[in-house]
């Protein structure tokens, strides 16, 4: 039974009080029991909405395990045993670097870059705060400031060494869509060794899916691909100079490469407004890696990602593909074009989705998966990222009819970490407190 926008509202701030582990909420406590860094940014979003101090709690918990080199890592582990494969002593990131944290454990891997997005969207919701919290609002991001231009100027020199505006990832999981059919190929370039380690899964019993092939998940071969990516990093000893050189796998991701351009927009207006340093320097990396972005688009203005150790283009009818409504800067003719193929049948337009918002990949594409995690369901939080880019983009009117699908999607008040197109049944983890956190911002909106 769908809740109302209240009701779901409260269901929401619920979801996400039973994660929050006091300066920092867990993914999902089964499955994801720890905390990921675009996961940290998206509920910093939704936070904001309700308290855009403990909002900043999340950011300035995620940035204290930033790297001495700038890099913000995918996973800050949370103390405890709780289960999780590849956990602390598999990276051992702290043993292998002296670029790594002192304290906290962390994996060595990024995430794409939203929090200048989250950064901007706490600022916002200052406004109508009080004026003490509008004035702590403001220090603390003041205070954060140094760390958010580090982890920009880490990707910027370390992530597009070449200065082409291409944002290179070392593995999958970099670009948050860990099995998607974007990196089928480079994947296969991907062959652990005698040496592999071999590991335990944890997500399988986490979620109850026990015996023969779990059909909502990345398979075991993927995830031996996935564990061996990581004793490559090891090593390097996590060395960027070393690691765009010889890893396995090395893909310059289109979508992550747009939503920089996106950050470092929203990054440069609170530049702006706060009278802090680094405007100019972010909007030169914004300019830059647009046009990286735009340099892989097709006739329709769809963008594609690159193979960089095979130097091939990566052409795939993934959601990634929409990166420009991100980045900005399509002509008018291309723009409308790239919105028609949004809202067509090979996408949002599909006469069999439950709810118009879009799948991970097309219905229509070979590699369609309707269950498996990134290669076909669809995720709030990319949803909201696309709702958002067409709100960037002025078309106004496409992201109102997207907003209300998601909104009618989420009414399950399940927050699920990602939904059948087909039949919307929810899959993964739930509660997921990112999509509860997008939940609260698209309502509030």
């Amino acid at each position: 039974m769908a809740l109302t926008r209240p009701q779901l509202v409260a269901r929401a701030a619920y979801a996400l009080r039973g994660n929050d582990q006091g300066r920092l909420h867990v993914a999902a406590p089964n499955l994801y029991p720890h905390m990921w860094s675009w996961d940290a940014a998206f509920v910093a979003i939704g936070l904001a909405r309700l308290s855009t101090l403990r909002a900043l709690d999340e950011l300035e918990t995620l940035f204290a395990a930033q790297w001495r080199t700038g890099l913000v890592p995918h996973i800050v582990f949370t103390d405890g045993d709780a289960p999780y494969e590849p956990g602390p002593k598999r990276w051992t990131c702290r043993e292998l670097c002296a670029d790594a944290p002192s304290g906290a454990s962390t994996s060595g891997l990024i995430q794409p870059p939203v929090h200048g997005v989250a950064v901007r969207r706490i600022l916002d919701a200052a406004r109508s705060a009080p004026a003490a919290e509008r004035r702590e609002v403001v220090e603390r991001i003041r205070a954060l400031w140094p760390s958010l231009l580090a982890w920009h100027r880490y990707l910027a020199a370390y992530r597009d060494a070449d200065g082409l505006g291409q944002l290179m990832i070392y593995h999958g999981w970099e670009s948050g869509m860990d099995n998607s059919p974007r990196w089928d190929a480079p994947y296969a370039a991907v062959l652990p060794g005698a040496e592999f380690v071999p590991f335990r899964r944890a997500d399988l019993n986490a979620l109850g899916l026990t015996g023969g092939a779990p059909s909502q998940r990345p398979t075991d071969a993927e995830y031996a691909k996935y564990q061996w990516l990581i004793q490559e990093l090891r090593q390097v000893r996590y060395d960027d100079s070393r690691a765009r050189d010889s890893l396995s796998f090395r893909v310059a991701d289109v979508f992550a490469a747009a939503i920089f351009v996106a950050a470092n927009e929203e990054l440069a207006t609170v530049a702006d407004e706060l009278g802090l340093p680094g405007a100019d320097e972010l909007i030169g990396y914004a300019d830059r890696f647009r046009h990286g972005v735009l340099a892989t688009t097709d006739e329709r203005g769809f963008a594609a990602d690159l193979d960089l150790r095979a130097g091939t283009v990566l052409r795939t009818e993934t959601i990634a593909g929409f990166a420009p409504l991100l980045s900005g800067g399509l002509d008018p003719a291309r723009q409308a074009a790239l919105l028609a193929e949004l809202t067509s049948p090979r996408w949002c337009g599909h006469p069999a989705l439950q709810y118009a918002v879009p799948p991970t990949t097309s219905p229509l594409a070979v590699e369609f998966d309707p269950v498996r995690y990134w290669r076909g369901p669809q995720w709030p939080p990319m949803t909201w990222l696309l709702i958002w880019g067409l709100e960037r983009s002025g078309e106004q009117e496409a992201a109102l009819a997207i907003r209300e699908a998601a909104i009618d999607q989420l009414a399950d008040g399940l927050f699920a970490e990602y939904y059948d197109p087909f039949t919307s049944a929810p899959l993964g983890a739930r509660p997921q407190s990112w999509s509860a956190a997008v939940a609260l911002d698209l309502l509030a909106r």
